[in-house]
């Protein structure tokens, strides 16, 4: 049950890239986190892209614009290897669909964030990672 939000200055994904950039992104997690590429894997990861207004986000040194990424996982998940290989590919996705190369990365920041055993709910029952790692192994099939 991940969650993938995106934090931009406003208007620097045309509207018609948003929808394609917020797939890519839940897919990204998906594969990092090792869920199986199902209908039910995938109406669970949510993207959200939040817009702040121009010259709101920026650094002490310039005006450049910065993104910031937060990513909620449940506890255990991903292992440091994921974690990598997961801030590396979503540095990637937001570059590329900014139109920005591989010198912007570090104005893109990948913050992941381990949300503890037993305090994420879902259709009002505590949702637990092993839990989900059985649906995934039923799944895989």
């Amino acid at each position: 049950m991940p969650m993938i939000q995106l934090t931009l200055p406003a208007g620097i994904v045309a509207p018609e890239s948003r929808r394609d950039l917020q797939k890519t992104l839940a897919a990204t997690l998906l594969h990092w986190e090792g869920a199986p590429d199902t209908e039910f894997f995938r109406a669970q990861a949510w993207c959200r892209i939040d817009e702040v207004p121009e010259g709101s986000f920026l650094s002490a040194g310039d005006e450049l614009p910065r993104f910031r990424v937060d990513v909620t996982v449940p506890e255990g998940a991903l292992s440091d290897r994921r974690k990598a290989g997961l801030v590396q590919q979503v540095t990637s996705d937001v570059l590329a669909a900014v139109g920005l190369g591989e010198a912007d990365a570090l104005r893109v920041w990948v913050l992941v964030h381990e949300q503890a055993e037993g305090t994420w709910g879902a259709a009002g029952n505590i949702v637990r990672f092993a839990e989900l790692k059985a649906v995934a192994a039923q799944q895989r099939g």
